[in-house]
């Protein structure tokens, strides 16, 4: 039997009292009867042999894309379901929809998931249940009223409605709550909840009306590559040849990987929800609550019909990972079923959301759903196409599947349309994660990951869980206790060191912090001395062989250097957006070595491949993690590496963007004169086992011209003051070379027809329409990072992209995108910072000028007296 039981008396009862309470572990309301209407379907239709797509799972998101592809023209599509549509994690899901995420361009995702669901009950006849009564995120400390103007910034200039509201406009959205704590809200119109079971199969509707098929119970028992790049896919009813396949299937999804060689990074967790019976103050309401988020609490909470459903995020040691189907697989025939509740995990946050809302001490529980979500290790799922192998698709690791379903239906679709995402979406990339990301990693980031769910979002926010991972640079023991690292692609990397006196340790703020000073220490390091840096997290490649310079000549747009040259070089997208930028250097005839940014590595890989499999013969290894580097910079570096080397370093004889093999300290060396940071410098290339011997070398080389450390952050200032452009932040898959200044490397003349270089001469013939600006910002105690907002006679009129303080200029600095109309040098605008605007001019770039130029000037200018 089963009976109700009240919040507040689980309270008075004692924590322990929780265990033995026989509440029932079923869904709620209208999916229960929607549920019990539902049969299995028989196949009973002709078995497809091909088909150009097979999605395999029948979740939202998979049905989603099926929907997607089907209505947009792409009628040969099959989705395999195992047992029925939803099962999984979907039918049991809370269904919460919301415009709002802490990053950029997830929040497309979202938008384009509502603006889907507002209208797919008209399209397909299929009700859906959706509510859209809005929702508030409670901040109820200074942090969070902080974090809430800093979201309000990265907003403004996104279409979603979103505003910084007072307790008392949080009141009037949510009457039940008690006031005490409440000091602002950040409200979202349109946010709610849909039914997860109804959502599904409209979408499955919506697929079969535009002419996919879907086929269940059709469960995959193989899948196997085929030479030609299709795939045969093999179930119980037969085997369909595909173009591609696509990884939809929730929880299994790490099965499914499993079947052709991937360990995905994805692991079921416990998640809890309760739901109550009728709560007399909410059935008396005359319109739907706002659904809430008390963030400190750590819970959502919402109206279901006349009643309450809330759920909270338990702290990592209380959290619940069901690690054994990691190790074990998912248990045969578990589909619909449900895990055993545990109030005791809970109950923490249950007095929490009592006191938020007294109302809830009267209510009876009727049910707690408690069932699988899949996390990945940093919590955004993982999208796209697949490294080392051909055609294969991913869409998993969502922990928040029916907010994502509808978005990513669109974004995969159109990917898959036209050969290129349709907007960046990198940080949902799924081959951001390497064989360092083993199950021990996965397992304690999902702890982290869930138990740090609400908590403050910090500006460059680091999570300790699960580091070090295998990935270790030759110099990572002597470094790691000198400074402040950084996670990069399962690699360390110091961001800032340490120094006697300064304020240590890992100390997030929205405002300046304890790092600030320590990298002014190290900029002025580098600009008047000699600094070295650990660059090893660069992504690192070899091309060769008798087509490589062919392959690399289509691949990017600049001309490809000659043996012992480098460059900078961009790929581009079919459209003429920027995927990549790589340095490329000439070691050999027909040999380059390819660098690329650490969070960018099988991202850039996998692009490579995909076209050098298209019939070139080359020769493609990823050796990132056999390669050491070591970056040495300031006007003192070439007197330090001198000592240590035989190598002429003289102007001379060492170019710059030259590159030469060397013996340093005894150690064969690559080395490569360039330096992000604009100064005097060289990369040095070498095997991961010399890095520690050249290191200490340089460093004691050094001692006489004051070499020391610097790290990431100073990096990037003067990286800006040099008006580099960043990959990431000032070009990507959202703009083109044009208006991100990438002119000078972008050979529109050069023979080869490089991928965009149509695209790319329509958008010059065109004409730009905005383009990148470089701001010199007047602020106080906070810099710009990247993804405010810019504003101009009131209006938004842009955002910056990246931006950081100039300890040589003593100002705040920012690239940012404008109208061509305010893009003129002297041009005023404003950057929002926290909520308050700042007076910001657009500047002639650079403002400090690199080394080479420097010397040419210097050059000049002595010639010509």
């Amino acid at each position: 039997m089963s009976r109700m039981v009240k919040l507040g008396g689980l309270l008075a009862a004692g924590r322990g009292a929780a265990r033995w309470i026989p509440v029932r572990s079923v869904s709620c309301g209208s999916r229960k009867r929607a549920q019990d209407m539902e049969t299995f379907s028989s196949l009973g239709k002709r078995w497809k042999d091909t088909a150009d797509t097979v999605i395999i799972g029948g979740g939202c998101v998979g049905v989603s894309l099926a929907y997607h592809l089907a209505k947009s023209g792409l009628k040969d599509v099959v989705l395999l379901e195992k047992s029925e549509l939803t099962a999984g994690s979907t039918w049991h899901a809370a269904g919460l929809t919301t415009y709002y995420h802490p990053g950029i361009n997830l929040k497309k995702v979202h938008y384009d998931s509502i603006k889907l669901y507002e209208t797919l009950e008209e399209e397909t006849g299929q009700a859906v249940g959706f509510h859209q009564p809005g929702s508030v995120r409670i901040a109820s400390t200074a942090a969070r009223v902080d974090e809430m103007r800093y979201q309000m910034t990265r907003t403004h200039w996104h279409v979603t409605p979103q505003y910084f509201i007072t307790p008392e406009k949080v009141q009037e959205l949510f009457p039940l709550l008690n006031m005490d704590k409440v000091l602002a809200g950040l409200y979202t119109p349109g946010d709610g909840h849909i039914d997860p079971y109804s959502l599904t199969m409209a979408l499955a509707a919506g697929a079969r009306m535009y002419g996919a098929q879907i086929y269940n119970p059709a469960p995959v028992s193989a899948l196997t590559p085929r030479s030609d790049g299709k795939w045969d896919v093999q179930t119980p009813h037969g085997t369909i040849r595909a173009n591609r396949i696509v990884n939809t299937a929730g929880f299994w999804a790490r099965e499914v990987g499993q079947m052709i060689g991937f360990d995905h990074p994805t692991i079921p967790v416990h998640h809890q929800y309760v739901v109550t019976a009728t709560v007399p103050e909410v059935k008396a309401l005359k319109k739907e609550l706002a659904v809430i988020r008390d963030l400190e609490g750590s819970y959502y909470l919402r109206q279901e019909r006349d009643g309450l459903l809330f759920g909270p995020y338990e702290k990592m040691e209380k959290m619940v990972l069901q690690d054994s189907w990691v190790r074990d697989g998912v248990p045969p025939g578990f589909g619909k079923e449900l895990f055993e509740s545990d109030l005791d995990r809970i109950m923490e946050h249950i007095e929490m959301a009592m006191e938020m809302v007294p109302v809830l001490k009267k209510a009876d529980i009727i049910n707690v759903v408690s069932g699988p979500i899949t996390y990945t290790p940093d919590l955004l799922p993982m999208v796209g196409p697949h490294q080392g192998v051909r055609n294969y698709w991913t869409a998993i690791g969502f922990g928040y599947g029916v907010i994502h379903a509808g978005g990513i239906g669109k974004f995969l679709s159109d990917w898959i349309r036209t050969g290129e995402p349709p907007y960046d979406l990198i940080e949902c990339d799924p081959n951001r994660y390497g064989k360092w990301a083993d199950v021990p990693f996965m397992c304690e980031k999902a702890r982290e990951s869930y138990g740090f769910n609400n908590v403050v979002g910090y500006p460059k926010e680091e999570r300790f869980a699960g580091r070090p991972t295998s990935r270790r640079s030759g110099v990572y023991e002597l470094l790691k206790d000198k400074g402040s690292m950084g996670f990069h692609s399962g690699w360390e990397q110091p961001h800032w060191f340490y120094k006697p006196g300064d304020d240590i340790g890992y100390k997030p703020s929205f405002c300046r912090t304890n790092w600030f000073g320590p990298a002014g220490r190290e900029c002025k390091l580098v600009m008047e001395k000699v600094g070295v840096i650990d660059l090893t997290p660069f992504g690192k490649f070899t091309v060769k062989g008798k087509d490589s310079l062919k392959l690399l000549d289509r691949l990017f747009a600049n001309t490809m250097p000659k043996v012992g040259q480098t460059n900078i070089s961009h790929m581009l997208t079919p459209s003429g957006k920027v995927y990549a930028e790589v340095t490329i250097t000439q070691l050999t005839p027909g040999e380059f070595l390819l660098i690329t940014g650490s969070g960018s590595e099988l991202h850039d890989l996998r692009w490579i491949e995909a076209e050098a499999d298209r019939g070139y013969e080359v020769e493609i290894r990823n050796v990132t993690d056999e390669i050491g580097v070591l970056g040495i910079a300031g006007p003192n570096s070439r007197s330090v590496l001198q000592k240590l080397t035989s190598e002429d370093l003289s102007d001379a004889a060492f170019k710059f963007l030259q590159c030469k093999s060397i013996q340093l300290a005894g150690a064969p060396v690559r080395a490569i004169r360039i330096s992000y940071t604009g100064e005097l410098g060289w990369e040095l290339y070498m095997e991961q086992e010399n890095m520690a011997a050249v290191y200490q070398a340089m460093m004691e080389a050094g001692k006489d011209q004051g070499i020391d450390n610097f790290g990431t952050y100073a990096m990037a200032s003067l990286r800006l003051e040099k008006g580099f452009r960043g990959w990431g932040a000032e070009m990507n898959c959202d703009t083109n070379p044009l208006e991100a200044g990438l002119d000078y490397f972008i050979k529109l003349n050069k023979p080869a027809d490089f991928i965009g270089k149509e695209a790319l001469q329509e958008i010059k013939a065109k004409g730009l329409k905005r383009k990148l600006s470089y701001l010199s910002v007047q602020t106080d105690n906070i810099d710009p990072e990247g993804n405010e907002t810019i504003w101009h006679d009131g209006k938004v009129v842009g955002n910056t992209t990246s931006g950081a303080y100039s300890y040589s200029s003593q100002q705040s600095l920012a690239f940012g995108y404008l109208p061509l109309e305010l893009n003129s040098v002297g041009q005023t605008v404003e950057v929002e910072l926290l909520g308050k605007k700042y007076p910001a001019t657009v500047i002639q770039e650079p403002l400090v000028l690199t080394e080479p130029t420097r010397t040419r000037l210097q050059k000049k200018a002595k010639a010509k007296a």
